[in-house]
């Protein structure tokens, strides 16, 4: 599992799988919330490839953004 985060955008990304190659996400599930949006995304198989986090500061625990990648520092 990979997590990176983007503080400036404030979003992050959980990859459940090794590898996504372009293309292989085929299906979007979006899930609105009140503190922003989480995106499914899916593989043709119906395979769950990862979670993107809108609001990601909000919805997500801040133990498990601090240990994620970050894409907002150099």
């Amino acid at each position: 599992m990979r997590r990176t985060f983007d503080a400036e955008a404030d979003a992050a990304y959980i990859q459940l799988v090794p590898e996504i190659a372009p293309g292989r996400s085929v299906r979007n599930e979006i899930v609105e919330t009140a503190g922003g949006t989480v995106v499914l995304d899916f593989d043709k198989a119906g395979v769950l490839l990862g979670v993107e986090v809108l609001g990601a500061e909000k919805l997500l625990d801040g133990e498990f953004l601090a240990g994620a990648e970050r894409f907002d520092q150099e």
